[in-house]
């Protein structure tokens, strides 16, 4: 079986990397698995899609493509000589970056590009860099000169590079990159450095979008909007650039018949406008309204910006027989989904493209399901947007680390270093992520794995967005505290028991393996319980559903999560195969047995 599975993606790879130009200095290495979507990679413009859908501005300049990489001890400085091109967004680990080699603890990975900034922006605006996303120390060096160190490895971040630029010709980008993965305490999933079993391959460096953007001197930071549904009107909290001078600002609000709202306000103050018979978001209707932000100073337009928002409420209360249900806008709405890893056999961490990306989404609700647990990662914006738009209910995980000691154990003595780091990422998820109506539910911790001061998390969590519904444990060590009362258990669903203050849901269950020839990471996959042929699935997958719907009714159950959406790596748990080539149940039989009907 190994030799076969070898020599059909040995045959995928070479078509793969025949179809780009020698002069691109970049291949696909090989690999045990890729997708369809590989050969859609383009090292000219991998990426192209604008990376923040939510704040969008007209002038922008991607910086995706073939980079120069090095790897050196940690304690080197920046090399004198490069290893080679590595395709970045693609982390480093990965075939699509086309060098796919392991990082130590004990070395850095250095990347060196170069850009020129349109004459039109160097000469009257400040220029912005972005890092969507990288893992995990992060130092900028621009024409030699050092702008910074950012420690984060799911949170996008940027630095006002003008200071540091040339009056003309290329400039010079430098990022050296260190990252532990689990020999240190920082926030960081499933990636190991011994990938087995439910752990997998760690990715190191950029795994997100690089990009510029211009700005004028006072322009938008951020901004926050509040939908409140029950008195039909949202509430705008606009940052701009200089906070001790607040700006006059317009908000417009669009549906497909024009404009239908309108407010003027400051920065820094909170702005509200009507929304009149506001269309509510949901599964079965993801209507999202447009919007746009205009900013003027003494008259003159400093910066306008363009995004959209979804009037949606996420909430507890009380159905007809007095059970605690989640409920969306005020009616209780069964969430069920899959477990949703974000891992790709080509690109580990980063999907080889958007449409990968979306096809994921497609199947999840074409399936049936109207919600996905994002379990232990953050995806990046674009992400969310696609949820947004498809109408996918989100339950987002806070990346475990701190060497998944505890859980809550007051024995054991956790550095204040850890806490911090952990405090600051957890709150780089919440306010980066804040405006997608999608995420519905912020998980803490699962399992235990590093969880600490459970309660006072919590009430964290709850200060940063009172919003939305707080998940303090998905599984193990529960603490009473938070939304909802979360087990897990496998294969077959369990429940907890109802309780009067929080909903009852179960956060893992099913895990089926099947692994499907051809299609698997290694010749030994395995699975919580394998079954023997796709109808083997199939009946165990519809008795299992058919307990969960009897848990819904009595003893009230809220939401269920299904392991898995797909195979990773040795796992064959998924609903499709690793390469997302083969789903594994008819989807018009898996949409009668996810929506009961």
């Amino acid at each position: 079986m190994k030799k076969s599975i070898l020599l059909v993606n040995l045959i995928a790879w070479l078509f793969i990397t025949s179809c780009h130009s020698p002069q691109s200095k970049w291949q696909i290495t090989e690999n045990p698995l890729l997708t369809q979507w590989a050969s859609d990679v383009d090292p000219e413009n991998p990426w192209p899609e604008y990376p923040r859908p939510q704040m969008v501005r007209k002038n922008w300049l991607n910086l995706n493509g073939l980079w120069d990489y090095a790897i050196l001890p940690k304690e080197d400085s920046e090399p004198s000589d490069w290893d080679g091109k590595i395709l970045v967004p693609y982390p480093v680990e990965s075939a699509l970056s086309g060098v796919k080699k392991r990082i130590s603890p004990d070395q850095k990975l250095w990347y060196h590009t170069t850009f020129r900034v349109p004459k039109e922006w160097h000469e009257t605006q400040n220029i912005i860099l972005h890092f969507e996303a990288v893992d995990w120390e992060t130092a900028i060096y621009i024409n030699g000169e050092n702008t910074g160190i950012h420690k984060g490895g799911y949170d996008p971040f940027n630095i006002d590079i003008t200071p540091f630029l040339k009056n003309k010709g290329k400039q010079e980008l430098v990022i050296s990159v260190w990252d532990p993965t689990d020999a240190g305490f920082q926030p960081r999933g499933k990636q190991v450095t011994n990938p087995r079993g439910i752990w997998y391959t760690p990715v190191t460096g950029i795994w997100q979008t690089v990009w510029l953007e211009p700005v004028n001197s006072q322009h938008i930071n951020n901004y926050k909007l509040v939908p409140d549904i029950d008195k039909k009107k949202v509430t705008f909290y606009i940052h701009s650039s200089d906070k001790n001078h607040p700006a006059a600002l317009q908000i417009k609000v669009f549906d497909s018949n024009g404009e239908i709202a309108a407010a003027e306000g400051i920065t820094e103050s909170p702005v509200d406008i009507n929304i009149p018979d506001p269309e509510l978001w949901s599964p079965d209707n993801p209507f999202l309204y447009d919007m746009e932000i205009t900013l003027t100073n003494n008259g003159q337009e400093t910066d306008h910006v363009s995004g959209y928002f979804g009037m949606r409420k996420i909430s507890l209360g009380k159905d007809e027989k007095g059970i605690t249900r989640i409920l969306l806008n005020n009616k209780f709405l069964f969430q069920n989904g899959p477990l949703d890893q974000g891992f790709w056999p080509d690109g580990i961490y980063t999907p080889p493209t958007e449409e990968a990306m979306k096809y994921d989404l497609v199947i999840t609700k074409k399936i049936g399901f109207n919600m996905l647990r994002k379990h232990v990662k953050i995806e990046s914006r674009r992400f969310y947007y696609l949820c947004d738009k498809t109408g996918i209910l989100v339950w987002q995980d806070m990346p475990s680390g701190d060497k998944y000691i505890g859980p809550d154990d007051p024995d054991i003595e956790r550095t204040s270093e850890s806490k911090k780091q952990f405090e600051f990422e957890l709150s780089k998820m919440i306010t980066t992520k804040y405006n997608h109506p999608c995420i519905v539910m912020w998980v803490a911790f699962n399992e235990g794995w590093g969880q600490f001061d459970t309660e006072r998390i919590i009430g964290f969590i709850k200060n940063l967005d009172p919003t939305r519904l707080v998940n303090s444990a998905s599984g193990w060590t529960d603490r009473g505290v938070g939304d909802v009362h979360d087990i897990h258990h496998y294969p077959e669903p369990r429940t907890p028991e109802p309780e009067e203050e929080r909903a009852i849901v179960l956060g893992e269950f099913g895990g089926l393996g099947l692994p499907v020839k051809d299609h698997t990471w290694v010749d030994k996959a395995w699975g919580y319980r394998n079954m023997e042929s796709f109808n083997d699935l199939l009946e165990k997958y519809e008795q299992f559903y058919s307990t969960v719907w009897q848990f819904k009714d009595d003893p009230g159950l809220s939401a269920a999560v299904y392991t898995q959406t797909t195979d990773v790596e040795t796992e064959t748990n998924g609903l499709m195969t690793y390469d997302r080539k083969i789903i594994k149940l008819d989807p018009g039989d898996a949409y009668k047995i996810n929506t009961n009907k």
